[in-house]
């Protein structure tokens, strides 16, 4: 495999479009990019050709945010098949997809939907991990997602729902340490119990980013916004993430009110002190 096909241990940016011009222009010492793989579904065009080039100099991670395998429909084929031709295009070194659903009797969401966490559905998302490897030939990573309400008939705690994913398809885990912090909050869990319920032979990638508080409302609610920097709280169960599983590829992830690229590179450097024990605390 060549060297840039691999993502290292350190930390990484994803790339959105506002920031594609200063990358190519200056070449940051940033050690991986990570993009959204619908982004780059058209073939060929302006869009890909931006993507190959930063691809000559970086390694990069394929982050999904449309394939919805928790839905009722099934997986689109025609999505997949798009996904399959990028994969080979860019040959990325790692390739993610949500723990979610997003669309049903054709209409599709611009949401990442919690599933009921049940053996019904961990039987479902076990198929269509398992289909989605096969299609692309190579392990995936599935990410936790944020929710703001849970099922009643739910019957296994999120935490174990995804590393019993992980362990029955043979995927990996994107391991979200924002999104475990937001549902803690949302839904009264110690984030601490998710952590030390995944084993760490599972995590193939963490990724950090910003959240809103809802004000106004009797209870605490979080919003999983990626529009501002790390919490600080989540900077502090990162901590406890790498003591408990040790360092992963670390993506910082900031998608709304971008700011200058230096922001986003600050908070890289954030977390590879934190990764590799230059960072003893965080204040």
């Amino acid at each position: 495999m060549h060297p840039k096909s691999v993502i290292p241990v350190y930390a990484g940016i994803g790339l959105r479009p506002a920031h594609f011009a200063y990358v190519l222009d200056n070449r940051p010492a940033i050690a991986w990019f990570e993009v959204h793989s619908e982004n780059f579904f058209g073939a060929g065009g302006e869009l890909t050709s931006i993507l190959e080039r930063v691809r000559s100099d970086y390694p990069i991670s394929l982050h999904g945010v449309g394939l919805f395998l928790g839905s009722a429909d099934g997986i689109s084929l025609a999505h997949l098949a798009r996904l399959q031709r990028l994969e080979q295009t860019i040959c990325p070194g790692l390739v993610s997809e949500h723990l979610c659903w997003g669309s049903v009797g054709g209409r599709f969401l611009n949401e990442l939907l919690p599933l009921p966490y049940t053996e019904e559905a961990l039987h479902l998302m076990v198929e269509r991990v398992q289909q989605t490897q096969e299609t692309l030939g190579r392990q995936i990573l599935i990410e936790n997602v944020s929710s703001y309400l849970t099922y009643r008939h739910s019957t296994i705690p999120e935490w174990e729902f995804i590393a019993a994913l992980a362990a029955h398809s043979g995927c990996g885990v994107l391991l979200d340490i924002n999104n475990i912090y937001v549902n803690s909050v949302n839904h009264g869990f110690d984030p601490m119990t998710y952590l030390q319920a995944i084993p760490p032979d599972l995590v193939g990638e963490i990724h950090l980013a910003g959240f809103t508080r809802k004000a106004g409302l009797a209870a605490p609610l979080l919003i999983d916004t990626h529009n501002c920097p790390v919490d600080g709280e989540v900077w502090r169960l990162f901590q406890e993430a790498v003591r408990c599983l040790g360092p992963r590829p670390t993506l910082i992830e900031w998608d709304q009110d971008l700011p200058e690229f230096g922001v986003l590179h600050s908070e890289a450097i954030q977390a590879e002190e934190i990764m590799h024990g230059h960072c003893p605390h965080v204040a």
